[in-house]
């Protein structure tokens, strides 16, 4: 019996293409600086110097200098097959843009304000080819907004209820943190960046009661998770990770001003080195 459960499951494998078993990894970096070695295993998951890295500044305000200052990073640690896409939604699908990315092992997202790489890249084409990178093996990187927009579910950096005055997300309430779709290299979670750093628990927090479904991934700056083709989590960097998750919660409520409260809510805090997966 276990001999055929064996068979049956490497036959799945071997039909189910690799959109549904991502054979790549993910190097998510919470902003403030990459440290050395965790570009530097950015670097050895896309194959070492020999690697083809192309960088995507869209989200930069100046993407030029910031396609340029990327490249030198990664030529500075020795890598000499490196470039960077600039692009808008109406000019990603070019013959051009598909030849720089031809043969690339790893591709990188620029900080700045994530809503950029969206409007640029959401339903395009070339968006489709960097996927099927990271699903043929490739690793797919990004720090800051190059961080948020790996999951599906997006934060945009907009509230709606707060009022000019207030802190920005100061209040746990249903309905005020905006979300927009994100590049959905991850599909279970929603990922912050800067978290710790910007206080920003509130406004994860609210997401994670109102999709109790998802995992909330506060990433603090000078940090990174790893994600292997497994979906395992490796804390790497200076800082923590912040984890919430509501998937267990018995009690999810809201009250007439809108409130958020739960309980039984599950709370890690992972420094580096330490390893875990979203399996329940």
């Amino acid at each position: 019996m276990k001999r055929v459960t064996l068979i049956l499951s490497l036959i799945v494998l071997v039909i189910l293409p690799n959109e549904l078993f991502p054979q790549g990894n993910l190097v998510i970096i919470g902003g403030g600086s990459r440290p050395d070695y965790v570009m530097d295993t950015f670097i050895e998951l896309a194959g070492g110097k020999d690697s083809r890295i192309i960088i995507f500044p869209t989200a930069s305000y100046d993407p030029l200098d910031a396609g340029e200052f990327y490249v030198r990073e990664f030529t500075e640690r020795g890598v000499e097959n490196v470039d960077f896409i600039i692009c808008t939604r109406e000019t990603a699908d070019t013959e051009e843009n598909f030849e720089l990315l031809k043969g690339a092992t790893g591709v990188f997202f620029s900080g700045g304000d994530q809503n950029r790489h969206t409007a640029a890249l959401l339903g395009t084409q070339l968006l489709d080819k960097v996927k099927q990178i990271y699903n043929d093996g490739g690793v797919i990187g990004g720090t800051s907004a190059g961080a948020a927009v790996m999951s599906k579910v997006m934060i945009t950096g907009d509230e709606y209820l707060a009022g000019e005055d207030d802190e920005p997300f100061s209040i746990i309430k249903k309905g005020n943190i905006v979300t927009a779709e994100g590049f959905g290299f991850l599909d279970k979670v929603i990922i912050d960046q800067h978290f710790v750093e910007r206080k920003r628990h509130n406004r994860l927090m609210s997401l994670v009661l109102e999709n109790p479904e998802l995992v909330g991934l506060g990433i603090s700056e000078s940090t990174s998770l790893l994600v292997d083709p497994e979906k395992k989590f490796q804390v790497l960097g200076e800082g923590t990770v912040v984890v919430y998750d509501a998937r267990e919660s018995d009690k999810i409520e809201v009250d007439e001003n809108r409130n958020l409260s739960a309980q039984n809510i599950i709370l890690h805090i992972m420094q580096s080195g330490d390893i875990f997966t979203l399996n329940q």
